[in-house]
């Protein structure tokens, strides 16, 4: 329970903090979400992982990191709720509702992509400073993963609105269609990219995991000396 309550708190400061910037028109709104969620991460991830994202979750599933996949869906519906609450709350602070969107000029194909790419890097980044044992004990990890959002942030989100994340995507976009009058219609950009970018990480940190091949040489031999 512990775990799940943990992921709740961080997705919901997570979301919070996009939906609080986001509508403000916050200078620098990348570096304050970037920063929430490298906070979050410290404050988590001795407890949970501090995962945060249902494609992060994906990836360490399929690494065989979690228990079960009954602890990935437990994950998954925390994460999710906890974006809920924040669009809630953002909303009784505000008045207003937020949704990710993709920008009036990007084509599906382009938002699509970036969410891939940059929540493959978000994935990735986790499992190399977080879930190796090559870095485990590290310090930089909360601000490896922090920092990848802030590029993604601000490379890919005026091109897809930059959830890299099915929980951004599913706790504002519902609550901004209940309360809002918004649509479901950005919904599925948000799941498929995402933990499409999330499963292509969990690949790639197989391969970079797995032990080289050691190519021994046959050792020479030296003629005996034979008596003559």
């Amino acid at each position: 329970m512990r775990n799940y309550l943990t992921e709740f708190i961080g997705t919901f400061f997570l979301c919070l903090t996009i939906g609080l910037t986001v509508l403000n028109g916050t200078a620098l709104a990348p570096l304050a979400i970037g920063a929430s969620l490298m906070v979050m991460v410290y404050m988590g991830g001795h407890v949970s992982g501090a995962h945060y994202n249902p494609a992060v979750s994906l990836a360490v599933l399929l690494r065989g990191k979690m228990a079960s996949v009954g602890e990935f869906v437990g994950y998954v519906v925390s994460q999710c709720a906890g974006a809920i609450a924040a669009g809630l709350v953002v909303y009784v602070i505000l008045g207003r509702t937020f949704a990710p969107a993709p920008a009036p000029t990007a084509s599906v194909t382009a938002a699509l992509l970036v969410e891939v790419l940059y929540t493959f890097a978000l994935a990735l980044v986790v499992l190399n400073s977080a879930a190796s044992a090559k870095t485990h004990g590290n310090s930089f990890f909360g601000l490896a993963i922090g920092f990848t959002v802030v590029v993604a942030a601000f490379a890919g989100g005026p091109v897809s609105g930059g959830a890299f994340n099915p929980a951004v995507g599913v706790g504002p976009t519902l609550v901004n269609a209940m309360l809002g009058g918004g649509t479901l219609g950005n919904l599925w950009l948000y799941l498929v990219g995402p933990l499409v970018g999330g499963a292509l990480a969990a690949a790639v940190f197989g391969l970079q995991e797995r032990e080289p091949v050691q190519l021994h040489a046959e050792p020479s031999r030296v003629p005996e000396s034979r008596p003559t």
